[in-house]
């Protein structure tokens, strides 16, 4: 099966060796984002919520370049520094995916690259 990568300038530049976002049929594979601003490659600032919010519009920026919405997310992965974040990840996740909610998984984790708090990853069927 071919695979496509997706990019787009409307979310953070990879730093790393791997594509934003890779198609493989009618699936797409969404890399993790941190709170990157996409202007500036920098964390945004603000508390854990700016961050959060700055994830999930990362992701919703790569899914759209994809051609898809946050709507066809079928699984997430959420890691957090701390695992006291969990309900303010909860409380803005349901502003950015519909119901009925994708599977998720939430995992804390010791470090996150740049000193982000919080990183996302998505499972998109078309």
């Amino acid at each position: 099966m071919p695979r496509q990568p997706i990019s787009t300038a409307q979310a953070p530049a990879a730093i790393g060796t791997y594509s934003q976002a890779i198609r493989a049929g009618s699936t797409v594979y969404l890399s993790g984002q941190i709170p990157l601003d996409p202007a500036t490659g920098q964390l945004v600032d603000g508390d854990v919520r700016a961050q959060i919010h700055q994830v999930f519009r990362n992701l919703a920026a790569v899914a759209a370049a994809a051609g898809l919405g946050l709507d066809h997310t079928v699984k997430l992965g959420i890691f957090l520094t701390d695992l006291g974040h969990f309900a303010a990840v909860n409380e803005i996740m349901a502003e950015y995916f519909p119901q009925p909610f994708p599977a998720r998984a939430a995992v804390g984790v010791a470090a996150l690259p740049r000193g982000a708090v919080v990183e996302a990853e998505a499972i998109l069927v078309d």
